[in-house]
């Protein structure tokens, strides 16, 4: 991460994870991170690995008024990543609205609202990574609420990088990556779908949080590159 010392990366969704992967990198280049999440448990025990350049706060990005609260602690947000939410996934005729509208009220309105409530505090060569993923390009099986929801959230990364500018702000896509989030799955579940996936890209095997984290850690650096969505996904969407 160049230029990282004197600068700050905030995380929501920091705790674990690719986010927790973009807060190793960022650290060992110097850089101080806020982690924020959900779980006391899981920030304080990722704020203890990665030492004193570390600091977390709790925060709910479905709740206005929590990151709100999240932001109004922070003087100054050099950069922010937002990976953290929580949602359901599934066919449209046997999911109920509300689990179709989960992504959207987790993924997209949490981002949104984080990059609002972070505006008054960005420096003023600040940078901002969102999450989306690769089934924004094609569909992984029929689940299209949160394809949709991905696709929404690329689009939503550019219109705000034309509204921030000079800020720069980028989305990043990943393919299925083997670690923490299916790592809670059913193991048939989660065998089948990096089965189907390995046979589905051009380099036949899974992502790494860490090749991840490269992504998101080149978005939030390079000082040319904003409006873009980058797919780490292993050849997935070129499919």
């Amino acid at each position: 991460m160049r230029g990282a010392a004197d600068r700050t990366l905030v995380i929501i969704g920091g705790g674990s994870g690719i986010g927790l992967a973009v807060a190793r990198q960022a650290v060992a280049a110097g850089a101080r991170v806020v982690l924020g999440g959900r779980s006391v448990a899981t920030l304080t025990k990722a704020a203890e690995e990665l030492g004193p350049a570390a600091t977390w706060r709790a925060v709910d990005s479905t709740q206005q008024a929590s990151l709100a609260g999240f932001f109004a602690g922070i003087d100054r947000v050099d950069h922010l990543f937002t990976p953290g939410a929580s949602y359901r996934v599934g066919p449209m005729r046997e999911l109920s609205d509300e689990d179709a509208a989960s992504p959207f009220v987790s993924k997209f309105w949490g981002q949104y609202h984080a990059v609002k409530h972070a505006a008054a505090k960005l420096s003023a060569d600040a940078s901002i990574v969102l999450m989306s993923g690769a089934a924004s390009v094609r569909p992984p099986g029929p689940a299209p609420a949160y394809v949709a929801c991905n696709a929404a959230i690329e689009g939503l990364g550019r219109g705000l990088a034309v509204e921030l500018a000079p800020v720069r702000v980028n989305v990043v896509a990943p393919g299925t990556i083997d670690g923490n989030l299916w790592s809670t799955r059913p193991a048939a579940q989660r065998e089948a779908a990096f089965d189907q996936y390995r046979r589905a890209t051009l380099l036949h095997r899974l992502g790494r949080e860490s090749e991840v984290a490269d992504a998101v850690l080149y978005l939030l650096t390079n000082g040319y590159t904003t409006g873009s969505t980058l797919y780490p996904d292993g050849g997935y969407t070129f499919r």
